[in-house]
């Protein structure tokens, strides 16, 4: 197919070429859907990097960046970058030089001050995003499931158990009913044991995705127990399990992940259940 015959039918925003990429999930090739996942979350990169700079973060061949960007419709990868440089103009205009900027000091400078503006700035970059990816109607089904659940099992480990223990501390602090599945004494099957369909699971997982949490949940999901995942794809495992799930994107800086995002997410999610609860 040529690209002259796709090109009426071709994403020219952000929002449809997503959508294109979700409804296309399943059929790419191997190393096409190392790319589409690549795409979805980090279309920062995707926008202000090169071919070659892409091609190495996503473990990929440059060609295979110009054969996805074609399998999409467009004659070649600068087309399909065009939109996420677009997303970017729309939504931060001073994005791009803020990033660039860090960029061309980071070579230079070091020490903690360093540290600590590198970590402050994708801690800011993470929190704007999350207000672009987190949906009204996504976040207020979720506020929904936990609201009606008799209690809220809270599943996370690892880098995701900050997260879960904030849960567990702020539920608590608002009378609502949790467990904590922290696998105590590598206890989590029967920690786990009692949750039924009026419960409800938080699970909470990033790449490269805990093994035991995607297999709890997909335990619990056999039991008809609604779950909210939180997660930073919807290429996560947790994606097709969940009742509902919000996408949580946390930019890196020097390979380290923010988590201010996340917490922001959570800080949310306590407080919006306890006033639904309260108003019900």
């Amino acid at each position: 197919m040529t690209a002259d015959a796709t090109s009426s039918s071709t994403p020219e925003s952000f929002e449809a070429l997503r959508d294109l990429i979700l409804e296309r999930r399943d059929q790419f090739p191997k190393r096409l859907a190392q790319v589409a996942r690549f795409a979805l979350e980090s279309p920062d990169d995707m926008a202000l990097n090169t071919v070659a700079e892409i091609a190495g973060k996503a473990e990929v061949q440059p060609s295979t960046l110009i054969r996805f960007a074609q399998s999409l419709g467009y004659s070649g990868f600068s087309d399909l970058q065009q939109v996420f440089r677009s997303r970017l103009r729309d939504r931060w205009p001073d994005y791009a030089e803020r990033l660039q900027g860090l960029r061309s000091t980071s070579a230079d400078a070091g020490g903690p001050v360093h540290l600590l503006d590198g970590f402050a700035q994708t801690a800011m970059d993470s929190l704007l995003r999350l207000r672009e990816r987190v949906s009204e109607t996504d976040l207020n089904a979720a506020v929904d499931l936990l609201a009606g659940a008799k209690t809220v099992y809270i599943l996370g480990q690892r880098r995701a158990f900050p997260v879960a223990s904030y849960l567990a501390y702020a539920f608590g602090k608002l009378g609502i009913r949790f467990i904590l599945l922290d696998n105590l004494g590598a206890l989590l099957p029967e920690q786990a044991g009692f949750i039924d369909a009026d419960d409800a699971l938080i699970a909470i997982s990033f790449t490269p995705y805990t093994p035991s949490t995607v297999e709890m949940t997909t335990l619990i999901g056999r039991r008809n127990v609604p779950i909210l995942a939180i997660t930073d794809s919807a290429f996560s495992p947790l994606a097709p399990i969940a009742k509902v799930w919000l996408e949580v994107a946390e930019t890196d800086f020097g390979a380290f992940r923010s988590l201010a995002a996340t917490l922001c997410l959570a800080m949310a999610l306590a407080v919006a259940t306890a006033e639904k609860r309260a108003g019900a």
